[in-house]
């Protein structure tokens, strides 16, 4: 089976009119700052996708019959002026996941959105300022990841420090904020490149 027919037997409400084209292997070199993610991306085979006219690229690796990946959006600079760097860096080779398949555990495991531009522009201050005392300045801040629940990841524009936000969680391996059970930092995992590189190794096949 080729890399997108094994996308699809595992998520299969995804590709109802979606085309794929011819897997290639990865061409756009190394991650600054990134040694695992950049391992694992020249590993992969990437192939384009669209679907109702929007291009997305499936990367995959791992053995011919047990491959896993993300479904991501191509990669983009423009609009990435307010990431923080590393997140520049990561959007572009690859502009965020939006589907994953065979996927271990991670801290992106069951995220609807990891690192595209799309949830980084979430208003922030419209989820934080409702009702809620929170020891952060919403504008500093902005999203990396989105679970369906709610749950929210973020990053310090700046420092690249990584936070949770959850209002109903379970979490093993996080840390509420002194005085706010509503943010968490993730014990061992301080920043955006921590996070990244955790979950890239992860996925090392």
């Amino acid at each position: 089976m080729s890399d997108w027919e094994q996308f699809l037997d595992r998520v299969p409400w995804f590709g109802g009119i979606a085309v794929a084209g011819e897997a290639e292997p990865w061409t756009r070199g190394p991650v600054p700052g990134l040694p695992a993610l950049s391992a694992l991306l020249g590993s992969a085979t990437v192939t384009p996708v669209s679907e109702d006219g929007e291009a997305y690229e499936l990367l995959a690796w791992g053995p011919p019959d047990d491959r896993g990946g993300w479904l991501c959006h191509p990669p983009r600079q423009e609009g990435t002026e307010a990431f923080h760097p590393v997140h520049r860096a990561f959007s572009a080779v690859c502009g965020g996941i939006t589907e994953w398949f065979g996927e271990p555990g991670s801290w992106w495991r069951n995220q609807d959105e990891v690192l595209t531009a799309g949830i980084a522009n979430t208003r922030l201050s419209e989820v934080l300022d409702a009702g809620l005392e929170v020891p952060v300045r919403p504008d500093e801040h902005y999203v990396v990841a989105v679970e369906a629940n709610g749950n929210l990841t973020l990053a310090h524009r700046r420092s690249g420090r990584l936070l949770l936000f959850a209002q109903d969680h379970a979490f093993t391996g996080a840390t509420p904020l002194p005085g706010c059970p509503s943010l968490l930092t993730i014990d061992g995992v301080p920043d955006l490149a921590t996070w990244i590189e955790t979950c890239a190794a992860a996925r090392q096949p």
